[in-house]
């Protein structure tokens, strides 16, 4: 079996992949960070710097995915670790049917205020496009 668990640097994404982990200690798990390359994310000047934002992103989501496979190490389990650009919700369900992924395992938001509405979002848009089962964690 191929679990997919999104990952961002919130407690839900954390509780997703502990829970992949321990209720399916013999899974294939891949976590995954998607950079959302709008630059409407980021605001002011970072139109005209979109390539720069974006690598210290991807910078940022391998410090991320490091804690990750640290989580997994904690178990005994071994993860492998991905990073996409694209729009969160379309990326997390298309790199799920490329990669054959059987169950994607998604936390149920993020963050707080805006940032935790929008992953909120992420997830039911998840559930809603997905062929394949998504489990949300809360």
């Amino acid at each position: 079996m191929h679990l997919l668990v999104p990952m961002d640097d919130s407690e839900p994404a954390q509780d997703a992949l502990e829970h992949a982990i321990t209720m399916f200690p013999d899974a294939e798990i891949t976590a995954l960070h998607v950079v959302n390359p709008s630059a409407s994310m980021y605001g002011g000047d970072a139109a005209y710097n979109i390539e720069r934002v974006l690598e210290l992103e991807e910078e940022n989501a391998e410090t991320l995915l490091e804690e990750a496979r640290s989580v997994a190490g904690e178990h005994e389990a071994t993860i492998s670790t991905e990073t996409v650009r694209g729009t969160p919700a379309r990326r997390i369900v298309e790199f799920a049917e490329e990669e054959g992924v059987d169950q994607i395992v998604i936390g149920s938001h993020g963050r707080s205020g805006v940032s935790r509405v929008l992953l909120g979002s992420v997830a039911e848009q998840v559930v809603r496009r997905s062929p394949i089962p998504v489990t949300v964690v809360r």
